[in-house]
């Protein structure tokens, strides 16, 4: 096919000698298959900022840590150069999710390269050779439905673990490999840690797929793996080894507001004694 505009830099500095088909178009990138070093690769290229919505991209680089001061206040404020620094976080979260996350043991592209904008990275084959199927694409029976749904919960665990969510998790972004599962699209990647919505995300996440799985095993749609993740990681027991039930229990027992009260009161008046001392010194 005839090269894209967008390819002609990495053509011109020997990143990509051809450029092959395009495999599919999205609302955040079209996807490529390319000629790179001799190697069939897969190549990600982003669509402009102006498509997408800066509000829902607040919502998921919350807790992101940026390059410097000056780079967050104006991606805070949203100027010109904030909403430029902006866009190239959200790029590079994907990349650096992908590196993590394979660190990890979680099965995602390997990446080759980054640049001008443009992800290239394994092409994720079948048995044939040819491009993975989504996990939207296959009738599964019940078995394997089980099966992948384990395999994913996994893969969901390791990626907190590691301190990511995935925060769009759904059979659309799951590839069926030659070798299993491969999670992919991750430029919305969450910090577990530093993004309050990081809870809801994680049992979104495992909602959206136990609901895919439910339609092939319908016993799946009973069971609550989210809230146990989550309520495991809350207390710093969660491994990759962690034992699932998929069951969940809340507690009953009520929220003790007057002792929290008081030890706000405590550390209060610590904090004003500390003040105070400083200031009888100075």
């Amino acid at each position: 096919m005839k090269t894209p505009e967008c390819f002609e830099i990495l053509v011109r500095n020997g990143l990509v000698d051809e450029v092959v088909s395009r495999l599919m178009s999205g609302k955040e990138a079209d996807v490529y298959v390319v000629q790179s070093k001799g190697e069939l690769c897969c190549a990600k290229v982003y669509k402009d900022v102006r498509t997408r919505s800066f509000s829902q991209m607040a919502q998921y680089q919350e807790g992101r840590k940026g390059r410097n001061s000056r780079q967050a206040r104006a991606m805070q404020k949203n100027t010109r150069y904030g909403r430029k620094e902006t866009e190239e976080a959200w790029k590079n979260a994907e990349v650096d999710a992908l590196r993590t996350l394979a660190e990890a043991g979680v099965r995602v592209p390997h990446v080759h390269d980054y640049a001008d904008g443009i992800l290239l990275m394994e092409l994720v084959a079948d048995a044939d050779g040819n491009p993975a199927p989504r996990l939207n694409d296959l009738r599964l029976t019940a078995d394997k439905a089980r099966e992948y749904h384990l395999e994913v919960i996994k893969n969901i665990v390791r990626m907190l673990c590691a301190g990511i969510i995935h925060g769009d998790l759904s059979e659309y972004n799951v590839l069926v490999g030659h070798d299993g599962l491969v999670i992919i699209d991750l430029p919305q990647a969450v910090n577990a840690a530093g993004n309050n919505n990081a809870r809801s995300m994680l049992e979104r996440d495992v909602e959206n797929i136990t609901a895919y799985f439910g339609r092939f095993a319908p016993e799946l749609l009973s069971t609550d793996y989210g809230r146990e993740i989550w309520k495991l990681y809350a207390s710093g027991k969660l491994t990759p080894a962690s034992v699932l039930t998929g069951l969940f229990v809340q507690s009953n027992k009520p929220a003790d507001v007057k002792g929290v009260m008081r030890e706000i009161d405590y550390a209060r008046i610590l904090n004003e004694r500390s003040l105070a001392r400083k200031l009888q010194q100075s």
